[in-house]
C-alpha cells in the first residue's frame, strides 16, 4: 500500500515545489514564465485599448490572450491539486487574485465589458519578491506594519496635531488674503495651507500680500520638519520590531508563505515543512 502511494506522494510534492517555491531552478524558471505571460497579458489588453491597435490586430490579439488565459487556467488548476489543503489557497490572497485575473476572459464571452478586468493580473506581479529572492524585504514590510501598528497613537496625535496647525494658518490666510486673492472661504484657505504645509504647491492658489507670502514661506519650512516627525515615529518603532529573515518556503498542506529561515513546522497548521 505504502508503495504506491509514495510515487504519488513524490510526483505531487514535486509538482509544489515547482509551483509555489523559487529555490530550485525549476521553480525561478516557472515563475519567470509565470512573471512573462502577465506582462504579456497586460500589454495585450493595453494595445487592445488603442483603437488604432485593436481594430487592425483584434484578431490576433484575441488568440494570444486565450493562450494565455488557457495557461493561466492550467496553472490555477494545478496549484489547487498540489497542495493538501486546496481550499486554503483558493480562499488566500493570491488564490482569489489567480482566479479573479483568469475568468474576466472567459465572462466576456458571455458579458460586455468584463474583459478589461484581466488588468487584475498586475497584481500578480507581487510574486516578482519571491522570484528576485527578497524574502527578507516581505519580512521587513512585517516589521514595517508592526511599527505603524505601535505608532499609531503617536501618529494620530501628531496628524490631530497638523490639523489644528492646518486650520488656524487656513483661517490667518482667509484674514489676509480674502476672496480677491482666491482665497474665497475658510475651507479653500485650510485647503491651501494643506498643500502648502506638505510642499506640494499645485499653485491654484497664491498669496499676493507681502504680509501672505511671508506667512507662506513660514509654512513651507516647517512643512519640512513635519514630514520628518512621522519617519521617526515609524523608525523607532522599527527597530523595535525587527526580526528573523523569511524565505520562500511554501506549506505543502495548507500553501501559507512567510515562515522564518529555520522553520521547521508551518506556522499556520503545524505541518512539516519538508515533508
Amino acid at each position: 500500500m505504502l508503495t504506491e502511494i509514495k510515487p504519488k506522494e513524490n510526483w505531487k510534492k514535486r509538482l509544489h515545489e515547482i509551483i509555489y517555491e523559487a529555490d530550485t531552478p525549476a521553480g525561478k524558471l516557472f515563475d519567470i514564465i509565470l512573471l512573462i505571460a502577465i506582462l504579456l497579458s497586460i500589454g495585450i489588453v493595453m494595445l487592445e485599448s488603442v483603437n488604432t491597435i485593436g481594430e487592425k490586430y483584434s484578431f490576433e490579439l484575441n488568440i494570444a490572450e486565450w493562450i494565455i488565459t488557457i495557461l493561466f487556467t492550467i496553472e490555477y488548476v494545478i496549484r489547487i491539486i498540489s497542495i493538501n489543503k486546496p481550499t486554503k489557497y483558493i480562499f488566500s490572497f493570491y488564490g482569489v487574485i489567480d482566479f479573479l485575473s483568469t475568468v474576466p476572459k472567459y465572462l466576456s464571452l458571455f458579458f460586455v465589458g468584463t474583459h478589461s478586468l484581466v488588468a487584475l493580473r498586475a497584481l500578480r506581479l507581487l510574486r516578482v519578491f519571491r522570484i528576485l529572492k527578497l524574502g527578507r524585504f516581505i519580512g521587513e514590510s512585517q516589521s514595517l506594519a508592526k511599527a505603524l501598528k505601535a505608532s499609531k497613537a503617536k501618529i494620530s496625535v501628531f496628524l490631530f496635531f497638523v490639523l489644528i496647525i492646518s486650520i488656524i494658518l487656513g483661517t490667518v490666510m482667509y484674514l489676509i488674503e480674502g476672496a480677491d486673492n482666491g482665497f474665497t472661504s475658510i475651507p479653500r484657505s485650510v485647503y491651501w495651507a494643506i498643500v502648502t504645509l506638505t510642499t506640494v504647491g499645485y499653485g491654484d492658489i497664491a498669496p499676493h500680500t507681502p504680509f501672505g507670502q511671508f506667512i507662506a514661506s513660514v509654512i513651507m519650512i516647517l512643512g519640512y520638519a513635519i514630514i520628518a516627525i512621522p519617519t521617526g515615529i515609524v523608525s523607532s518603532e522599527m527597530v523595535k520590531h525587527s526580526d528573523v529573515g523569511l524565505n520562500t518556503q511554501s506549506c505543502p498542506n495548507c500553501a501559507a508563505e512567510g515562515h522564518k529561515d529555520d522553520a521547521v513546522f508551518c506556522y499556520h497548521c503545524g505541518h512539516n515543512l519538508h515533508d
